[in-house]
């Protein structure tokens, strides 16, 4: 008798599949999930940095009372990647981000903080109360940058 080893990888998803319900019949249990529960992905989507960072130049932008083209013109960064950005469809690197925060007044340091703060802000909605900064078990306990 030959003992069999399945040959499985375990799979992690990029994006979450949108779940089927499985037709079952009386008296089988469905089969398990082949991904732990504290593997799965979380089932709200966390907000991506450059949508963050794209809303804090934008409302910046709005209550100073300020165009689009003025603040690009300042940062010496064209009109529409301005835009871009402000609708978090680029990543933009740290010089225009400093460039664009620069022509709005602010520091970069000042731009990232309040991009945090907003993070911070939505990611504690789905972690639930008592999982902000600092708590146990908080998913997000501060900032990394990498260029």
């Amino acid at each position: 008798m030959t003992s069999h080893v399945p040959n499985e990888a375990r799979v992690i998803p990029l994006r979450p599949q949108a779940t089927r319900p499985q037709a079952t019949r009386p008296g089988v249990r469905p089969a398990a999930s082949p991904v732990p529960p504290e593997r799965r992905p979380p089932t709200a989507r966390e907000p991506l940095w450059r949508d963050l960072v794209g809303d804090v130049l934008r409302r910046e932008r709005l209550e100073q009372e300020r165009t689009l083209k003025e603040v690009a013109e300042a940062a010496r960064i064209s009109m529409p990647y301005l835009s871009e950005v402000e609708r978090g469809r680029k990543e933009a690197s740290s010089e225009v981000l400093a460039a664009a925060a620069g022509a709005l007044g602010l520091g970069l340091g000042d731009l990232l903080a309040r991009a945090q703060g907003e993070l911070i802000r939505l990611t504690s909605r789905h972690t639930g109360p008592g999982a902000g900064r600092g708590a146990p078990g908080a998913r997000f306990d501060g900032m990394c940058l990498a260029a």
